[in-house]
């Protein structure tokens, strides 16, 4: 379970969301992922995006496999650049992480003052700590904000 504990009093948590999160809610509308997803807008946490995560994002919800049309990942992924606060990143922390595809979600995270990173491969963020982030599942941010016990 993730450390941090919000309450009422506490600015919204910042978070960056991995892809895997968003593939997860399209999946299936029974899970955290898709209840993180229908709170995004909510004001109780933040979303940061860069440019290499929304063209990720794009090109993950675009498969055939994960069964969104190409007009729906792209309204999914407008929706969230409209909600979302965007960054430009003007340094590169790389490498860093074992899997350098998430090497961007670490600097977006860092650069956007984040509070962590929202995924289901909680291993490959390993060391995200060192620079004051934490790692955690979208059932720990739920929980972070209330939204379950």
């Amino acid at each position: 379970m993730c450390g941090i504990v919000y309450d009422t009093t506490m600015k919204a948590p910042q978070v960056v969301l991995d892809s895997n999160v968003l593939v997860s809610a399209v999946r299936s509308r029974r899970g955290a992922s898709f209840r993180v997803l229908s709170l995004v807008d909510s004001g109780r946490f933040r979303i940061h995006l860069s440019v290499p995560l929304v063209l990720e994002y794009e090109q993950v919800l675009s498969r055939e496999a994960h069964g969104v049309s190409a007009e729906d990942a792209a309204d999914l992924v407008n929706y969230l650049c409209k909600v979302a606060d965007c960054h430009r990143i003007h340094y590169l922390w790389r490498p860093f992480l074992k899997d350098p595809q998430d090497d961007m979600l670490l600097e977006l995270a860092v650069a956007a003052g984040c509070d962590g990173i929202v995924t289901y491969n909680r291993r490959d963020f390993e060391g995200v700590a060192s620079f004051g982030l934490e790692t955690m599942e979208p059932i720990d941010l739920l929980r972070m904000i209330g939204d379950l016990p």
